[in-house]
């Protein structure tokens, strides 16, 4: 594994109209690139995210896994917009020399794939033999298996075709949660006095909808935690905000909920033939941020998809455990693949 840092001065135009005059890009990869430069796999990270993929998204790496280091060059870019090393607003503005904070603009997750791009075109990557990603991780892979020429595959996980209104409510009820903070101001707060029980708040609403109501009943049910005296859900909800809070910036936060806001598959396409990509979608019967019929709607759409239902206790994170189920789905759908081509 390798972590790796690059800088580009090519202006980069966000689909709402800002121009970075500068980018980072902050990047992982695993294996090594072959001659024709096409043996890559590349890995989309969710909302709080970073590259290091092989640390959130382990289960792809085991021995019996898809991913053979031996024969794949796997990528995993930090999301632009995001605190882990990209461009984001925790970032130095080159044309004021003062941190984005609250003034780094609106992205969506179309401005997530082109930065991607950016980063593949100076990799001069020719091929990706399959994108792959969850929740909104998944929104990128999908907007990248439309808009670029190198995929050849796609796995969805855990996410539709579009953004739903239950879930922007969801992200906004956060992103007012981290705005009540009384060190907001605006999202100009100061690095010693950041919205911490803001986003602590906004990670506790998360979590919520990230494990299914029966998860919380077998893992916690009215148990109370004796040295706080509060039951344990309040403890584990309350201990999961800190740990959010000490590793992630707000307007960061802010930033890219906004943008999976525009996730719309059918936006500025409703003429325009979808490429016919070869893709699986997976579905977690008890996810209620994005329940599976979004994500069998989601391959309805698609002129190549296949949908499978995971069956998984934990809600959306099923995406992040279910590794067994999930790899025996990945296996199937890309030995199919590989028997069409014989």
């Amino acid at each position: 594994m390798s972590e790796h840092f690059h800088q580009s001065t090519a202006p980069f135009n966000t689909e709402a109209g800002y121009t970075f005059s500068k980018l980072e890009f902050a990047y992982h990869t695993w294996g090594t690139l072959n001659a024709s430069r096409d043996n890559v796999i590349l890995i989309c990270h969710a909302l709080t995210g970073n590259s290091d993929a092989k640390d959130w998204f382990y289960g792809l790496f085991h021995e019996d896994s898809v991913i053979d280091l031996d024969k794949h060059f796997v990528i995993c870019i930090n999301h632009l917009g995001s605190c882990y090393g990209s461009t984001g607003p925790t970032s130095i503005n080159p044309d004021t020399q003062k941190k984005y904070r609250a003034d780094f603009p609106h992205i969506t997750i179309r401005d997530l794939v082109r930065f991607q791009q950016r980063l593949l075109d100076h990799l001069n990557i020719e091929g990706i033999q399959l994108v792959v990603g969850g929740s909104m991780g998944g929104m990128v892979a999908l907007e990248l298996s439309l808009l670029d020429d190198r995929v050849h595959a796609a796995i969805l996980m855990a996410m539709g075709a579009e953004h739903q209104p239950w879930a922007i409510g969801i992200s906004e009820a956060q992103r007012l949660a981290i705005q009540a903070d009384k060190n907001w101001d605006n999202g100009f707060y100061e690095d010693d006095a950041p919205p911490v029980n803001g986003l602590k708040a906004a990670r506790a609403m998360a979590m919520i909808t990230y494990r299914a109501p029966e998860n919380y009943q077998s893992k916690f049910g009215r148990s109370i935690n004796g040295e706080k005296d509060i039951y344990e859900v309040e403890s584990y909800l309350r201990y999961q905000g800190s740990k959010l809070a000490t590793r992630f910036d707000a307007n960061a936060y802010i930033v890219l909920s906004k943008s999976m806001d525009s996730h719309d598959i059918s936006r500025e396409r409703e003429s325009t033939p979808l490429r016919n990509v070869p893709t699986l979608v997976l579905g977690f019967d008890s996810d209620i941020l994005y329940p599976p019929n979004e994500q069998q709607l989601l391959a309805d759409i698609l002129p190549n998809a296949q949908y499978q239902k995971v069956s998984s206790p934990y809600g959306h994170d099923a995406f992040l455990i279910e590794f067994e189920q999930i790899n025996t789905h990945i296996s199937n759908f890309l030995n199919l693949l590989e028997s069409n081509h014989e």
